[in-house]
């Protein structure tokens, strides 16, 4: 341990200090919001910017002002406090200045997903029994499919948001711009009314494993969440101005972007959707010094042409996470990051932790009460022991973690009681207990000088994670030992059933990096026996031209499961490492029925 590895932890020391008694949960009666946190930036620093978009340029006053209008006309409308209100719309300054108006007046909304349509879209709608639906024109087409099966009027309880300058693309709903724009700019009585116990959104889960739910966010964690972020995790101030491209529907981008801002009066450069190849351009031109960020977007930027000068640009801190330990320490040096914050937290759980330290491949510390149990992957099950009780793990080894609920860590789960029930895990340690089951492995890392707090590491989710050879394969561990041979672009690790075989064998969609036509099977067979024990090498590699992943750039993996290596589903290429071989070759028809049949020798 090094005199600047004491010295730079040491450093931080004041900033953890003030945070702690700042972060001490406040009562939920106590008035607060971001909406009225936007109110005091328009009166502390209403003449500063606070968000660019596309062009376009508001002030503080000016974004609390449209923020204003738009509670005015949506209470007109007949919304009242405790109400709940759809809202899907892409990124930009309208989205954000409905939230903060629905915010004041007290009024939820529900956040949706905007590559949502059909049944998934109807559901979202429904599930949080939402009294109206603010829409961005962009979203007309997948709405005019299913408001039929929606509990909403027509011409009454439907509200478009058209771009600026364009025209309304429907004949059934509202114009909210054009309505909004004769309301009153006055900050509405009831900011002051909105209390930190009172929903301030539902946040959807994704519905990987079916429709998905929504989740309850208080006014309480969202600031909490936010408050952290700007204070202790970028540390930042109204000087700084946020790259934001990650979609605001989601608890990244919105909390630890959007809110971190909206808390410390820092400006905000928004965009649509994430690009690459406009990425570092932007953040020069608008002098971006901060990132929020989702790993898999870290991963996409890494995979770009690099020039010598990458690292010449004005940011000097990212918060996000999910940045994995094969891209974390390329990244931070080829754009000459000084400050990671890497985090980890489910928008509907209880415990959150940060790196707040700024140490190297860790999402930090936790203030929380918080376990890591022994789960059985094979059987996909917590193990207990004889009394029923959970079984720690040692120091070091992956665990399911489980955050303890209590007056302070509430768990405020889902719209759907039984699947908050689903969530908890009762009598964990000792009879009567309460604890949020993430459902992801973590484990304790040695990061070096801690002050004495224990550092964490994400390792999978637990189904993620499976079991092979009697050993534990772990699909991030292995997914980051391919990424690392130079014709991989991307990959994708899960485990697949073999006929007549215990647990599940791996498994790897890749893509190959730009200008590889080719896979070298001799080059890449020989990487994999190198760098992997045998039992975690992929029995079969499927070649994809694109990796699958959703709006917040994490990896589709449920269709991949189901189609496994069954060659006849889809034209994707796919190779396989036959029992004793050392060198992966095409998989065919003839070999895919020996497999089949079970005969293959696994």
């Amino acid at each position: 341990m090094g005199v600047a590895d004491v010295i730079s932890v040491l450093s931080e020391v004041p900033t953890l200090l003030k945070l702690k008694k700042g972060m001490v949960p406040r009562p939920i009666s106590v008035a607060d919001c971001f909406g009225a946190r936007v109110e005091a930036n328009a009166q502390r620093i209403g003449h500063r910017t606070a968000i660019r978009f596309e062009g376009q340029e508001v002030t503080w006053a000016e974004f609390n002002a449209l923020a204003n209008q738009y509670a005015h006309f949506i209470t007109g409308e007949g919304v009242k406090r405790g109400d709940t209100v759809s809202v899907i719309m892409e990124n930009r300054i309208e989205f954000l200045a409905l939230l903060v108006g629905l915010n004041k007046i007290g009024v939820t909304a529900g956040l949706i997903n905007t590559n949502l349509t059909g049944k998934p879209l109807t559901h979202c709608v429904t599930v949080t029994q939402s009294k109206k639906c603010i829409f961005g024109s962009e979203i007309a087409g997948a709405l005019n499919e299913v408001k039929a099966e929606l509990n909403l009027a027509e011409g009454e309880d439907y509200f478009e948001v058209p771009a600026l300058g364009q025209e309304p693309t429907t004949n059934w709903a509202k114009n909210l711009a054009e309505g909004a724009s004769e309301a009153s700019q006055a900050d509405p009585a009831g900011t002051s009314q909105t209390t930190l116990g009172e929903i301030a959104l539902y946040i959807f889960t994704s519905g990987t494993t079916g429709l998905p739910k929504a989740a309850v966010l208080s006014n309480r964690r969202y600031l909490t969440s936010a408050d952290m972020a700007a204070k202790a995790g970028y540390k930042c101030t109204e000087e700084d101005r946020m790259y934001l491209c990650l979609p605001l529907y989601h608890g990244t981008g919105l909390m630890i972007g959007a809110g971190a801002a909206m808390v410390s009066g820092a400006s905000m450069f928004i965009r649509r959707k994430f690009s690459a190849s406009n990425f570092l351009s932007e953040i020069r031109s608008e002098g971006c010094t901060l990132l929020v960020y989702i790993g898999e977007l870290c991963r996409y930027l890494s995979n770009t042409e690099a020039s010598p000068d990458d690292h010449k640009n004005p940011l000097r801190a990212m918060m996000g996470n999910g940045l994995r330990p094969d891209v974390w320490m390329g990244f931070k040096k080829r754009f000459g990051i000084k400050r990671i914050a890497e985090f980890y937290g489910a928008s509907e759980g209880n415990v959150a932790f940060a790196n707040l330290m700024n140490r190297d491949c860790t999402v930090g510390m936790t203030s929380a009460e918080v376990a890591l149990v022994q789960y059985d992957v094979d059987n996909d099950e917590i193990v207990r022991d004889e009394d029923g009780r959970c079984r720690l793990v040692a120091a070091g080894e992956p665990g399911l973690l489980l955050g303890k609920i209590t007056e302070d860590t509430v768990f405020e789960g889902y719209t759907d009681p039984e699947a908050t029930e689903k969530k908890i895990v009762r009598d964990a340690l000792e009879s009567g207990d309460a604890w949020f089951n993430s459902g992801d492995l973590m484990r304790t890392v040695d990061v070096g000088f801690t002050l004495g707090y224990p550092h964490y590491q994400f390792v999978d989710r637990v189904g993620d994670t499976f079991r092979w050879k009697s050993e534990n394969v772990s699909t991030n561990e292995v997914g980051e030992i391919i990424n690392g041979f130079p014709e991989v672009k991307f990959c994708n690790v899960y485990g697949v059933e073999i006929p007549g075989t215990d647990g599940r064998a791996g498994m790897a969609a890749i893509t190959l990096a730009d200008g590889v036509a080719e896979l070298d099977l001799a080059a890449f067979s020989a990487f994999l026996r190198a760098e992997l024990p045998s039992y975690a090498v992929p029995i079969f590699v499927r070649i994809q031209p694109d990796i699958d992943v959703t709006g917040t750039f994490k990896m589709v993996k449920g269709d991949l499961r189901k189609q496994a290596f069954d060659i006849r589903q889809f034209d994707d290429p796919v190779l396989r490492l036959m029992p004793g071989d050392i060198e992966y070759q095409p998989l065919d028809i003839a070999t895919l029925e020996v497999i089949e049949a079970g005969q293959a020798g696994f």
